[in-house]
């Protein structure tokens, strides 16, 4: 079931936020979140009416999605940059694909004009899934991120609706 997100999530939300720090580069950030941290995000989502959905399985959060402004500018209002993330063990489900799903049917609700996704580039699964939905390759940014050891790329992907 896929639901909006509550403040009662937020635990189990750092927990599958936390573990792809701790063993991805889903994102370059490399310590773990607070709890203080992850309320602080769900209270500027709230404030600035952004969407939070969690796919829940048999009572447990097994994956969330978000998205909010690209840059906070008010002339990105249009232009959201999403994210997906699925519990390890909940993985090759096809839970992101349903809550990446629920994140389009709510842009296109919104008036999005365009999702971005920020992708680390060895990250061939996100960008497969990516693809299906019909996002475009938009840029690379070589070297950008450093984590594990190594220099790390990112790559966008767009999905544009009108």
């Amino acid at each position: 079931m896929i639901r909006p997100m509550m403040l009662e999530d937020l635990q189990s939300v750092m927990e599958i936020y936390n573990d792809a720090i701790l063993h991805t580069t889903a994102l370059y950030r490399t310590h773990p979140q607070t709890l203080e941290e992850r309320e602080n995000w769900f209270h500027e989502h709230k404030k600035n009416n952004e969407p939070m959905f969690v796919y829940e399985e048999d009572g447990e959060v097994a994956g969330f999605a978000s998205f909010n402004r690209f840059y906070p500018n008010e002339g990105y209002k249009y232009s959201m940059e999403h994210s997906v993330y699925v519990a390890p063990k909940h993985q090759g489900k096809g839970i992101g694909k349903k809550l990446l799903q629920t994140l389009i049917e709510e842009a296109k609700k919104r008036e999005v004009r365009t999702l971005i996704a920020v992708i680390d580039s060895e990250n061939t699964a996100s960008i497969k899934l990516h693809e299906q939905f019909g996002f475009q390759f938009a840029g690379r940014l070589k070297n950008v991120g450093y984590k594990f050891g190594k220099w790390l790329d990112i790559v966008y992907y767009q999905l544009h609706f009108y």
